[in-house]
Formats: C-alpha cells, sequence, structure tokens
C-alpha cells in the first residue's frame, strides 16, 4: 500500500508547522510522507494536481491515487493525522465554494500572515524516513 502524501510549500511557515503537526499527530499505517513542492516528485504531482509549483496557492494532499487540493485537502489531511485537527472537519458542512474561497484567503496572504522562511523546512534525524529527499 502506497503511503499517503502530503506535497508543501517547504518555505512558508504555515506549511511548515503543517508538516510538524502530521508528524507528531499521525499514527496512521502506512503513515503521511511528504514531499516539497518544489522537488522533482513535488513538480510532477503538483503537475498532475493542475497546481503550479513556483506559485502554489494550495497544497496538495494525495491518498488512495486521488489528489485533494484546497479545503478539502486540509481536511483530507486532518482526519488522517488525527489530533485536534480533527476538529475542523465539522466545517465540511459549508458549501465548498465557501470553504475554498476561506482557504484561497489564507493561501494567498500566508507569508504575510505567517512569515516565510528562506529555505526549505529539513527533517530531523528520527523523520528523514518520511520524506521524499531529492
Amino acid at each position: 500500500m502506497k503511503p499517503p502524501t502530503y506535497v508543501y510549500d517547504g518555505a512558508c511557515v504555515l506549511c511548515s508547522g503543517a508538516v510538524q503537526y502530521v508528524i507528531k499527530h499521525d499514527k496512521s499505517d502506512p503513515p503521511i510522507r511528504f514531499v516539497a513542492i518544489t522537488s522533482q516528485e513535488g513538480r510532477r504531482i503538483a503537475a498532475d494536481a493542475g497546481v503550479e509549483p513556483d506559485d502554489p496557492r494550495t497544497f496538495i494532499y494525495v491518498e488512495d491515487g486521488k489528489h485533494r487540493v484546497s479545503s478539502d485537502a486540509a481536511f483530507a489531511l486532518a482526519k488522517r493525522a488525527g489530533g485536534p485537527a480533527r476538529l475542523l472537519c465539522i466545517f465540511r458542512f459549508v458549501p465548498k465554494p465557501i470553504r475554498d474561497w476561506a482557504y484561497a484567503r489564507i493561501a494567498n496572504n500566508r507569508y504575510a500572515l505567517f512569515g516565510k522562511r528562506d529555505q526549505c523546512y529539513l527533517p530531523t534525524a528520527e523523520t528523514q524516513h518520511r520524506f521524499v529527499l531529492e
């Protein structure tokens, strides 16, 4: 079984924080793996999902061969990773256009709201096995 994949913007503080959250809370089997969107594999996945890797407006979550973006990706990742973020799933009742509009407001302003790293988030020795490093 291929593990689910979280394709993230490594320069984004919010996205990197989400990676750290998933590492802490994910008890799934197989565990979620992480791919930077600017990596070779990240670019391939982004192309398959219709996301521009050099200016991503969403992260990508891939599970069972299905690419999810925007609010659908957030809900799927929160559900799989577990922990307090699972509570986000109560907002699934909100119509998708409204959820995605709210998601886009945050995503388009993520660097201004949360900051930007000078370099991609790097895993620790203990978590390196969960990252696709090229």
